[in-house]
């Protein structure tokens, strides 16, 4: 057996007995000198007592392998020692003050060569002008992102996020922007189908369902919005009253997209569009809780498109 300052070589096989034996310090590992069993391995010395002493056993005896296979699986329980010391470290340094900057810049970053880059026939296209298909209305919670869920490329959908994914009837005094997003999609852009998505657990319709019918407000605009869903409210207090609290807000999430349905039909460009056929409105339903995603069509009934 030689040894060096800061490494050491061993000509060694795995012994047989349970205990771990040391010489100064050192493990004993035997000298027997058969081909089928010999073989030299360069590790830190603290490396090699870890090795012998907990994990070589249970892996393989070099009487039975190669020497190849001895060796490999050495450098991988080495690997293996390291990822867990890796892990340890991270386990307990604290995190990094967030930078939103940094952020923003590697998220970029990553587009640019994951997409803009990769793919610049797609996005010299795309420079020209945009022809989506969908006009969708999403919620504003941060976990439930369109792009992300139903994977839309750019271009392939124009799209408007609010509190509870409202759609209010026609009013061009008090919802404008939302008039003006229909307007632009419909008219414009001549998108096929305008899809309504609700989800689970949202605080917007929690709001609806939980405020005092005194008529009070507790905020200057989250009250107000969320009463364009108040008829959604009424019918699920009606049919659905005798439920838990929670399942009655469950039932609200979805009967609110169909209320949004309902008030889209009070705009003149959705009704044309309805008539001539080339418009069609979905409802849809997110549960990031079970990672469920339904769909339903309508032609001013209800009907199961999909779920999955």
């Amino acid at each position: 057996m030689a040894q060096e300052s800061s490494k050491s070589i061993y000509d060694f096989t795995v012994k047989k007995k349970e205990e771990e034996e040391y010489e100064n310090g050192a493990p004993i590992l035997s000298a027997k000198r058969s081909e089928s069993q010999v073989v030299v391995v360069v590790v830190e010395e603290e490396e090699v007592r870890w090795l012998v002493g907990v994990k070589v056993k249970r892996y393989y005896n070099m009487a039975e392998h190669s020497v190849e296979i001895a060796a490999s699986r050495l450098k991988n329980l080495l690997r293996e020692r390291k990822e867990e010391d890796d892990q340890s470290k991270l386990d307990t340094t604290p995190p990094a003050p967030f930078d939103p900057v940094e952020r923003i810049k590697k998220g970029f970053f990553y587009f640019k060569t994951h997409e803009f880059d990769k793919y610049p026939a797609y996005y010299h296209q795309l420079a020209q002008a945009q022809s989506p298909k969908f006009l969708v209305f999403a919620c504003s919670d941060s976990r439930v992102c369109p792009s992300n869920i139903l994977k839309f490329k750019p271009g392939e959908a124009f799209m408007t996020r609010n509190i509870a994914n409202m759609v209010p009837e026609f009013n061009q005094l008090r919802y404008s922007g939302t008039g003006a997003v229909i307007e632009y999609a419909v008219v414009a852009l001549e998108v096929e189908v305008i899809l309504v998505i609700g989800h689970s657990r949202c605080g917007g319709i929690r709001a609806l369902m939980t405020h005092s019918d005194d008529g009070t407000n507790s905020s200057d605009f989250i009250e107000n919005w969320v009463k364009i869903g108040l008829p959604a409210k009424l019918k699920v207090k009606s049919e659905f009253g005798h439920l838990p609290e929670e399942k009655q807000i469950e039932k609200c999430e979805t009967e609110a997209v169909n209320v949004s349905l309902v008030n889209l039909l009070t705009y003149p460009y959705v009704r044309a569009g309805l008539a001539n056929k080339k418009l069609e409105l979905m409802g849809g339903y997110y549960d990031f809780v079970n990672g469920k995603f339904e769909m339903w069509g309508m032609d001013f009934v209800n009907k199961d498109l999909l779920c999955v």
